[in-house]
Order: structure tokens, then C-alpha cells, then sequence
């Protein structure tokens, strides 16, 4: 179909979870990425080229119950997507706020995120996931990390915890503006998440859903972990 407001699995980097909700009144049980060359479609893992590649057409696969033909009209859960949606800004936020804390352990210039801040969540990150409320991101602290400057030994995690708390409750209470911009409608566009935060204008790439600012929030929650060279943060959104 041309338009739905089911947002899809990115089989590219499948973060947050597919849409459910009802097409015709059949249940979808789940949404993904579909890629056709004009004769066959693939789906998710199945595609066989990066996205936009020349000559296929890129779509979203409802997976249905039951087949369904003709006009229809969809419904998207509300209360999932609104959890995914405030997930997500929360792990943008958290990712940011981390960031600014670990910046004095790094011993050699690194790219900087949107803040100025050294870019320890995309330098080390090796997973993602978009939880209800939530959201549970893995970082890899080693000898790559090592050699670009980053200095795990000074990790204090209960310091880090309280620190990147605080920031977190300064720009939930600021109730920044958030928004995704978006080249066009087409479903490889490159869309970019926005937070106009307190003195800066945060950014970074980002094809999920959000909320429309930091305040719808309430408060957000984030504990640490360290296992070895794996450094995992999980962050919880308070529910109104």
C-alpha cells in the first residue's frame, strides 16, 4: 500500500520493535521492512541490497492473521506506540547525557556529537533495543575504544549514574520541543531526531517514533552495568 502509519522493523538496524494494531479489523501482528525489485519481494533479512538501491521500491509489510484485499482502514495501538515513542526519546536523551559524563576520559581529540561532546555512544555502542518505557543500549569498552582515546579505567559507575541522572532531569523539566525532520515521505529518506535543549539544538540520525518534547517524560531512570569490557545502560521512563 502508498501510505500507512504502521512504523515498520528496520531490518537495517532493528532498535524499535514494529507497530501492532488492526487493518480492517484483522489484527497485525507485526511490521517490517519489504524491498522489491519489481518481481520479487523480500522482507527484513531476506533483502539483498542496502537501502535505496537503484532500480527497487521500498515498502511496508503488514503481517496479517488473516489475507485482506480492498480498501482499508488501519489503527495503530496507541499505548504501544506511545511507549515505544517515549523509549526512544528517552534513549536519545540518556545517550546524549552520557556522552557529557564519560568526555574526561577520553585522552585524544574523538568525534564529537551534536552537543560537543566526545560521541562515546556511537564510537562504542554494539546494540540497541526500544523497550515499552524504556530502552537497553550495550557498549563495547575494548581495545578499538582503547586505541581511540577512551580510558575505561576512571568508570565510576555510581558516579556516573547520579551524573547523567541529573542532566536527564534538567532537560525533562526544560520540556524541550522534539521532532524528526524528514527529506520527503519515502521510506529510505534519511529522517533526523531534533531536540532544541537549553543553549543548543540537539541531533542525531534516527528512523524510530518519538514524543513531541522531553517533558511528556515525567522522569527517567538509568542503571549501569559492567561486565568485563561490556558496559550496558538500561533507562526506564516514569509512567504518568
Amino acid at each position: 500500500m502508498a501510505r500507512t502509519p504502521f512504523h515498520p522493523l528496520d531490518h537495517a538496524w532493528p532498535d524499535q520493535p514494529a507497530d501492532t494494531g488492526l487493518l480492517a479489523g484483522a489484527r497485525v501482528v507485526d511490521c517490517q521492512t519489504g524491498a522489491t525489485d519489481g518481481q520479487t519481494l523480500y522482507i527484513g533479512d531476506e533483502i539483498p541490497v542496502k537501502r535505496g538501491a537503484e532500480g527497487w521500491h521500498w515498502l511496508v509489510v503488514h503481517i496479517m492473521e488473516e489475507p485482506i484485499e480492498g480498501q482499508v482502514e488501519l489503527w495503530v495501538d496507541p499505548d504501544r506506540r506511545h511507549g515505544l515513542s517515549a523509549g526512544h526519546t528517552a534513549c536519545h536523551l540518556t545517550a546524549l547525557a552520557l556522552n557529557e559524563a564519560l568526555a574526561p576520559l577520553w585522552r585524544k581529540e574523538a568525534r564529537a556529537d551534536s552537543l560537543g561532546h566526545p560521541d562515546f555512544d556511537q564510537l562504542a555502542i554494539t546494540s540497541s533495543r526500544i523497550l515499552n518505557h524504556g530502552s537497553r543500549d550495550v557498549y563495547r569498552l575494548g581495545k578499538s575504544l582503547r586505541r581511540k582515546g577512551f580510558d575505561p579505567a576512571g568508570l565510576d559507575l555510581p558516579a556516573l549514574t547520579e551524573q547523567v541522572g541529573e542532566r536527564l532531569k534538567e532537560w525533562i523539566a526544560a520540556d524541550a520541543p522534539v521532532w524528526v525532520d524528514c527529506p520527503d515521505e519515502d521510506l529510505t529518506a534519511r529522517r533526523t531526531w531534533r531536540c532544541l535543549l537549553p543553549g543548543a539544538e540537539a541531533s542525531i540520525p534516527c528512523g524510530g517514533t518519538h514524543l513531541t518534547s522531553t517533558g511528556e517524560l515525567n522522569a527517567v531512570a538509568v542503571e549501569f552495568a559492567l561486565d568485563g569490557d561490556e558496559l550496558a545502560m538500561t533507562t526506564r521512563v516514569a509512567r504518568s
